[in-house]
């Protein structure tokens, strides 16, 4: 079993208490978003402080991609699970591993998390491993786009395609900084949640 732990984070509670009061159209989002998670939420409970945030996360995480078209539910996995890794998000992790063991491979798992390179993992696709590429390339600091790089992207993936893997990758990097500024710790979904130290 693995154990989400990072230099960065320590196991805690959030930094702050949810409201006592959670107006009643809140609510219903927050009941809706737990019935899918089938965990409680702790990020949304803290948005009902500033409901406009709350709002507009909730119409973000409503409309993430799913299976769209050539850009599949296992690449969207590789995706999310890139950026949390990327961006050191244990709560992101633990959402985002949620039955990957149903896509990917043990040697998948340890080259989104870097403990080997994704190059040398034949079950990935030329396209997935350009994604991971992309999504590790969106999630750093400063972000830099090598001109090679967005002409191997570009002759790869569709516009579409580009912007679903944009957008996704970068959904999960608003989340995370979000959780994270807010000190939430991991929901306990999945145990494959380690983030390489």
């Amino acid at each position: 079993m693995l154990i989400c732990k990072s230099r960065y984070y320590k196991p805690m509670t959030s930094f702050i208490n949810p409201p006592q009061y959670i107006p009643l159209y809140l609510k219903l989002g927050l009941w809706y978003a737990e019935r899918e998670a089938g965990a409680e939420m702790l990020p949304a409970r803290l948005l009902a402080w500033y409901p406009k945030a709350a709002i507009s996360s909730g119409v973000l995480e409503s409309l993430i991609a799913h299976d769209e078209d050539k850009i599949n539910e296992r690449m969207l996995k590789l995706v999310r699970l890139q950026a949390s890794f990327a961006v050191s998000c244990p709560f992101c992790i633990d959402m985002n591993s949620v039955d990957h063991e149903k896509m990917l491979t043990p040697d998948e798992l340890a080259a989104l998390q870097g403990r080997v390179d994704s190059e040398s993992v034949a079950t990935l696709t030329k396209r997935e491993k350009l994604a991971m590429r992309y999504t590790r390339l969106i999630s750093q600091t400063p972000l830099k786009f090598p001109k090679e790089f967005v002409d191997e992207l570009t002759q790869n993936f569709s516009e579409r395609e580009i912007v679903i893997l944009a957008t996704t990758a970068a959904q999960v990097n608003y989340w995370a900084r979000l959780i994270q500024a807010l000190g939430v710790p991991p929901v306990g979904m999945s145990d494959q949640c380690e983030v390489p130290i």
